[in-house]
């Protein structure tokens, strides 16, 4: 015989325990609507996880305006301008001139900090180590989540909306049945090797750099850590790489005229991160809505992955509060077209960008010269430059 199941109701059940589920439930918890997280991460290794974090200015307002915390805007960096570097000289993009923005560097980590915290501080049901996580029921008015909790205890949890927020690796949209979702999909045929060092930083900006030795980005986490990373193929091996061959190979990519150096130190972690562009369609089935990686993907390139997470948020939320509170659901009967209309926006932006940036395999001269033809129309026309910042700092909101 089985082991009976621990019953638990709420009115909406995450699953999933990163930024875009955690935010979720801290706004709907400001709401008045009661909510459950499970996360089959503990809260250590996801804080320990390095991801990058460029924030729209939207995503900043998102974290104080709704009481999360301001260390975005104590610890964080503002950038007011990025800088595209080519034929080894830099061109810098002006975000504040151009259209009114500015981005933060802030580390990913850090935001799920921040979320964790105050979703503790405000008393709300996280529940994190689960196991054996799954969804059933998703086309009735009480889907549910089961799973085991961190002190073996078999639990389920019946809800009236299930949102499942559980990243590219997740289980939700996999529980979708395959005839009712499309999965559109791409393959880039290059990867980033990313770096961490202890260094001072280089610049006082991003620095995207395309040479014919292939892409590389200058980047940052702190004062004295630093994130780089450079186009590599995608089955590279880090333990083939030493310190002296990857800053050789960084500082080969962004030599020119100008002598540009980047400032070396101890490499204190290497991975290879592979290019792959997601999209589910349609972002809800049932009583089941999918938010940020768990229903669409980008590469890094044009920093839009946890910002698009949190345009989804600000999207289903709204939804979620007028179902609950105004039994009202015409927002939620429209989230999937309003959330995949932005998605596929930013899907053609970091397209455009990642392909502006890399060099393509076997690449031939008329593709290489048709490439410093695009930096130069963006970078000596205001317009051009003025459709990457608006692009790059995020579209006006809805």
């Amino acid at each position: 015989m089985s082991a009976q199941r621990t019953i638990i109701t709420t009115q909406v059940g995450i699953v999933g325990g990163g930024p875009a589920g955690l935010m979720l439930a801290h706004l709907l918890g400001r709401a008045g609507i009661d909510s459950i997280v499970v996360e089959k991460r503990d809260k250590d290794t996801i804080h320990a996880t390095h991801r990058a974090g460029i924030l729209e200015a939207a995503t900043v307002r998102m974290l104080t305006e709704s009481g999360v915390d301001g260390r975005v805007l104590t610890e964080g960096h503002e950038h007011e301008g990025t800088v595209l570097r080519f034929q080894g000289e830099s061109h810098r993009i002006d975000f504040q001139d151009l259209v009114g923005h500015s981005v933060w560097l802030y580390p990913q980590n850090e935001v799920f900090r921040d979320l964790a915290a105050a979703r503790e501080r405000d008393g709300g049901d996280v529940r994190w180590s689960v196991t054996d996580t799954e969804v059933v029921d998703l086309t009735s008015d009480r889907p549910k989540i089961r799973f085991t909790d961190a002190d073996g205890t078999l639990v389920e949890v019946q809800c009236e909306i299930l949102v499942g927020a559980d990243g590219s690796q997740g289980i939700c949209k996999w529980a979708i049945p395959q005839e009712e979702r499309i999965d559109n999909f791409i393959q880039y045929p290059f990867a980033w090797f990313g770096i961490l060092a202890e260094a001072p930083p280089s610049a006082p900006e991003l620095i995207y750099s395309n040479s014919e030795h292939g892409f590389a980005l200058i980047s940052s986490r702190s004062e004295s850590v630093q994130r780089m990373y450079f186009q590599c193929d995608p089955d590279e091996d880090v333990d083939d790489w030493d310190d002296e061959r990857i800053w050789a190979e960084l500082q080969r990519r962004v030599e020119g005229p100008d002598g540009l150096r980047l400032k070396e130190g101890p490499i204190f972690d290497k991975t290879v991160l592979k290019f792959r562009s997601y999209v589910c369609e349609p972002l809800r089935y049932g009583n089941l809505f999918l938010v940020g990686d768990a229903g669409h993907t980008v590469p890094p390139t044009g920093a839009k992955g946890l910002n698009l997470a949190f345009c989804d948020v600000r999207a289903l939320a709204p939804g979620l509060i007028e179902h609950f509170t105004t039994g009202d659901d015409s927002a939620l009967a429209g989230y999937s077209a309003k959330a995949l209309e932005r998605v596929w926006k930013a899907q053609n932006f970091s397209y455009w960008v990642t392909n502006l940036m890399h060099t393509q395999p076997d690449e031939d001269p008329f593709h290489q010269k048709r490439r410093l033809g695009e930096f130069k129309a963006i970078t000596t026309s205001a317009r051009g430059a003025a459709y990457f910042a608006e692009s790059y700092t995020g579209w006006p909101e809805d």
